[in-house]
Parts: C-alpha cells; structure tokens; sequence
C-alpha cells in the first residue's frame, strides 16, 4: 500500500512539474518583451524543474541519487532568482524598457483617469 501511495504522489508529481514546464515555455514564447518572458522562464525553472525533481527523489527512494537530485532542486533554488535578476538588471541598464511602463504612463497621465481621486497625476516626475 505505502509503495503505491509513493508511486502515486511521484507520477502526481511529474506530471504536474511537466505541465508547468509546458506552461513556461508557452509563455517564454507567446509573451511581449524580455522581462514577461523571463517570468515565464522562471516559473519553468522554479515549479516545473522543481516538481519533477521532488517526484523523481520519490522514485528513487532512499539512495544517492535522491541525495543528487536534492543537491540540483536547491542548486537550481538558490541560482534560479539570481539569474533572473542580474538578466532583467542588465536590460534595465542595456535601455530595455517593458512594454507595460508606456502603457501604465500614459493611463495615468490621463485627467480623466478614475484611478486618480482628485484628477492629479498620481506619480510625481523627477523631471519637474
């Protein structure tokens, strides 16, 4: 009975990492600009590289391989985020703006705006 369970948990596991994993590379594909894109890339990374390591360790029960694949679930935990900001930095600085700045700018640049109580822009620019 407990050797079913784990077996179950572990294709539950594998299956729902390998969904994430589609789902981010749609997204890497199908998104904007660089910064939506690499969100989608590290929801691949994150949950989908995740999930399938968990379930493999639960395949591979108590050995050394369940102990490597730990060692890359917190190798991939760690470095992951790191990554991920130092890209998006890094096209910050290189002048890649995301498509939504444009688009929030202008919506609150809008008088007519019913986000803004007192129709006043509802940031302050540094220009001024």
């Amino acid at each position: 009975m407990r050797t079913l369970l784990v077996e179950i948990l572990s294709w539950a596991l594998i299956l729902a990492g390998s969904f994430f994993t589609v789902v981010g590379a749609l997204g890497v594909v199908r998104m904007p600009d660089v910064f939506t894109r690499m969100h989608a890339a590290s929801v691949t990374d994150t949950m989908g590289a995740g999930l399938l390591l968990i379930g493999m360790m639960l395949q591979a029960g108590f050995t050394l391989i369940a102990a490597k694949l730990l060692f890359i679930i917190a190798l991939l935990f760690f470095v992951s985020p790191v990554v991920t900001h130092a890209l998006a930095q890094a096209a910050l600085h290189a002048g890649v703006e995301p498509k939504l700045s444009e688009d929030r700018g202008k919506r609150l640049d809008n008088e007519s705006d019913a986000y803004s109580p007192r129709n006043e822009p509802a940031f302050i620019d540094a220009a001024q």
